[in-house]
């Protein structure tokens, strides 16, 4: 082991009588980053007219900048929002396309995603289009060569996971936004498994837009994630709620006008967004590179065990991007997996996804801080007894 995560259990909140192997849904929260959380919440309440009129601005573009810098990116084109399909919504709306355009994805996307991209298209009558991307993954260059042949003449923008949600492979945005940018389309990359499980540098990558969720794998409280938009495509951008920050004369006023017009739509309770500051810091403060590192070590063995138990193949090449903390395995095509899932859950107290992505069947796995190796010891024990009749 690079590191010694014991201890790192008692820093969270989550039930002790359960394996948790799913961090990758809706992340988990440690408890000095709770207690900032219930901090702000009381602050407002303390004095609400004070805080919500005149020091929260002040306050969001405190906690932007923490995240810029945690981002490689500038404050200025950061804006929060409640979480990525959130942001996926308000950029797909914004967006003019017509009846001969086309929307490009892969066939790996998350379904709450695509799902927006579809219901646009019987509105504007605009074709979403799903590349497919074949596992395994042979090379960056290859995938994203794969992927560029579904690009036509009427492709006018690219929605393309950092992070797949069902096959948790990593693409190649950057790639594809260079070959896009020269191409003269429009990217937008949903990073909601990638901040806080692998490095992101928003410069680097250079997407049109780039929204994520803080409170996955950078274990801010749930209702946190983020809109980048590069300054370019700032005034594309419409709030999906118009409030006092749209106009000319807006009187809410923070010298952005993309800022303005996407942070205030009315009350609500901004304390997951201000917390975010304080989930960068626990990282920090834990030698979280340190602990990637560990719960990396743990996933790898664990996938193998997992594919081992199955006689099935990985779809994770050497040549390929490799996992951090996020990793699915292969089940065999005859399982049920609303039984195997109910089963892990009540007979075992394991939860963990099972997923169902075309024709394949995976069970995917997160590992994170307060994970161990007894836990996949647990899994492995209860696949081994729930899967036996479908076994070579």
């Amino acid at each position: 082991m690079l590191y010694n995560l014991a201890g790192m259990r008692e820093l969270f909140l989550l039930d002790p009588e359960i394996t948790f192997l799913n961090h990758g849904s809706f992340g988990a929260t440690p408890k000095p980053v709770w207690d900032v959380y219930l901090a702000w919440q009381a602050r407002l309440e303390r004095q609400p007219v004070k805080f919500m009129a005149r020091e929260l601005s002040g306050e969001l573009k405190k906690a932007r900048r923490v995240l810029g810098q945690y981002l490689n990116a500038d404050a200025d084109d950061l804006v929060f929002i409640p979480n990525a399909t959130f942001g996926v919504n308000l950029v797909a709306r914004s967006l003019d396309l017509k009846p001969d355009d086309e929307i490009l994805m892969t066939d790996h996307e998350y379904g709450a995603c695509e799902n927006v991209w579809e219901f646009l298209s019987t509105k504007k009558g605009f074709k979403a289009i799903r590349q497919p991307i074949r596992l395994p993954l042979r090379s960056p260059q290859q995938v994203a060569e794969q992927f560029w042949q579904g690009v036509t003449s009427r492709t006018r923008a690219i929605f393309i996971s950092h992070i797949t949600s069902p096959t948790a492979i990593r693409l190649p945005v950057e790639l594809i936004c260079r070959y896009a940018r020269a191409a003269g389309i429009m990217t937008i990359i949903d990073g909601a498994h990638a901040p806080g499980q692998i490095a992101v540098d928003l410069e680097a990558i250079d997407p049109d837009f780039y929204l994520g969720n803080c409170h996955k794998w950078m274990m801010s409280p749930k209702g946190a994630g983020f809109l980048y938009t590069r300054k370019a495509a700032q005034p594309q951008v419409e709030p999906l709620v118009v409030s006092w920050g749209w106009g000319e004369n807006a009187s809410y006023s923070t010298g952005s006008r993309y800022i303005d017009r996407l942070e205030w739509c009315g009350t609500k309770d901004p304390s997951a967004y201000l917390s975010v500051p304080a989930a960068i810091s626990f990282q920090a403060e834990h030698a979280w590179p340190k602990v990637q590192s560990c719960c990396q070590e743990i996933l790898s063995e664990a996938i193998d065990r997992l594919n081992f138990l199955t006689g099935l193949e990985t779809i994770y090449l050497p040549e390929c991007e490799p996992f951090v903390q996020m990793a699915v395995a292969r089940l065999p095509g005859a399982v049920d997996l609303v039984e195997l899932k109910q089963a892990l859950d009540q007979q075992y107290r394991v939860e963990v996804p099972c997923i169902q992505w075309g024709e394949e069947k995976f069970i995917r796995v997160s590992v994170q801080g307060y994970n161990t190796p007894s836990d996949i010891d647990l899994l492995v024990t209860a696949l081994e007894s729930l899967l036996q009749n479908y076994l070579r």
